[in-house]
């Protein structure tokens, strides 16, 4: 990824708590071909109203740049009245690649659902809505199961403004750590940043497969945190206990009365998958893990390939 810089604002802390409950309906599937007056199980398949769409490996093409034809298709979908959520795990200081790209509300859902950001601000004052954070006991617990269950694995912490990670944590994200210290250090109640919300943990290792280390640790941790991964390597994004893309996504559609038959979700790897389950109609990117492939209601062509756009060219067609 990028070296989008690090944020700065006036305001430290989050302006609305989360909520700590959430609730979600089983989806429909829906595939690609459906339009609003078809039926499936004697459900009307209602309009869209809400899109929402990961970023890397989905919105933004391989070179983290967003296609003309991209940028014309979230346009149309804003004009015709449906709100396009960015739903990512990229921190917001690394949201610049799609500030120019904000319609209406300017919201988005970054951390994997840890963080609802307010992009209108632009580039280093972006403004935290709503923060789901990670209990620093919940964290150190994660910390030590899966330093016990895998041995060699070294991590990061994520917070609002701040970045920290543990001396021997690879040079994965392209810019300098604010604090290097031991992982338990930098999540103690007395330590470093010690009032300032923990978003997630990254966890790295350096020689496990990708998916099975997903599975070791999620096997490990068990219901103290969230465990899922975006990146192609053994690289684990770990978050509060009921923090997903899905929870969070829920909570700002039930905010502004849409049902998650009316939400169309784009995703390519594990952290979309609960994402994907949840909305009504979901898409797998062509360049898609299997398991997300397997979640989803309906596949589109690749992210180089303006995946997202032909579905929304194609859904506003269908409704128009």
């Amino acid at each position: 990824m990028r070296n989008n810089g690090r944020v700065t604002s006036a305001t430290r802390q989050p302006e609305t708590p989360a909520s700590p409950t959430f609730s979600t309906v089983p989806p429909s599937s829906a595939p690609l071909e459906r339009g609003h007056h078809q039926e499936q199980g004697g459900t009307p398949i209602l309009p869209p109203r809400l899109i929402a769409t990961d970023l890397d490996g989905t919105l933004l093409r391989d070179d983290k740049s967003v296609s003309p034809r991209t940028v014309a298709a979230l346009a149309a979908a804003e004009e015709a009245g449906i709100e396009v959520f960015f739903v990512t795990g990229r921190p917001a200081r690394w949201m610049d690649v799609v500030s120019d790209h904000v319609h209406g509300h300017g919201l988005a859902i970054c951390g994997n659902g840890a963080a609802v950001v307010d992009l209108h601000g632009g580039p280093g004052a972006h403004r935290f809505v709503k923060v789901r954070e990670l209990a620093r006991e919940n964290a150190l617990d994660a910390v030590r199961l899966l330093r016990e269950a895998a041995p060699g694995t070294v991590y990061a912490v994520e917070q609002t403004y701040g970045f920290h990670q543990e001396p021997a944590y690879p040079k994965l994200h392209m810019e300098v750590p604010d604090l290097l210290r031991p992982a338990e250090e930098l999540l103690g109640p007395d330590g470093p940043a010690a009032d300032e919300p923990v978003l997630k943990i990254l966890a790295h290792h350096p020689t496990l497969d990708p998916d099975a280390f997903l599975t070791l640790a999620r096997l490990a941790i068990g219901d103290r945190a969230n465990v899922t991964r975006s990146s192609p390597s053994a690289l684990l994004e770990i978050s509060g206990p009921e923090v997903s893309k899905a929870s969070t996504l829920a909570l700002c559609c039930a905010e502004r009365g849409i049902s998650h038959e009316e939400v169309v979700a784009f995703g390519d790897m594990p952290n979309d998958i609960e994402m994907l389950t949840w909305a009504g109609r979901s898409y797998a990117m062509g360049n898609a893990h299997p398991d997300v492939v397997a979640a989803a209601s309906g596949r589109t062509v690749a992210n180089n390939d303006d995946g997202v756009a032909v579905v929304i060219e194609r859904l506003l067609a269908e409704h128009s």
